[in-house]
């Protein structure tokens, strides 16, 4: 495994308590993926990547199986070891958001609140566009 990956490894808690509620959380988000596999209104990677986090609290196996995962685990490995989005989802999810702002706009009458989603899109958008598209490996 590589240094970036070990070192964004997140450690196992020891308290059980809070272990079931890390995996209860990560249970939660893998269930909102899947529904987002069938659903193209909500996505899946973002699901997925706060489902390996907190599997990682409780799970250490959970995780690595999130992150061998054929279809979804190059995405979770791409962000979790590199924080990089590649092109094809980058250019969905902006796209989904211009889309969201329009219907806002179209259907909302406060200004104040059209200025808001607005600026937290933008604000949401920027940092997705400024992030890595490619690591050091292909196919990663």
């Amino acid at each position: 495994m590589s240094s970036s990956s070990t070192k964004h490894r997140p450690q196992a808690v020891n308290n059980r308590g809070l272990r079931w509620l890390y995996r209860a959380v990560a249970g939660f988000f893998i269930a909102l993926a899947a529904i987002g596999v069938v659903l193209p209104v909500l996505p899946t990677t973002p699901f997925l990547i706060i489902a390996a986090w907190a599997a990682g609290k409780a799970s250490p196996a959970l995780r690595a199986k999130l992150r061998s995962h054929p279809t979804y685990g190059p995405p979770l490995r791409r962000w979790q070891d590199h924080g990089a989005i590649n092109r094809r989802a980058k250019i969905l999810a902006l796209s989904l958001m211009t889309a969201s702002w329009g219907l806002v706009w179209l259907t909302v009458d406060k200004l104040w609140l059209i200025g808001l989603v607005g600026a937290i899109l933008v604000t949401v958008g920027v940092f997705i566009a400024t992030r890595p598209e490619q690591t050091d490996r292909p196919g990663d």
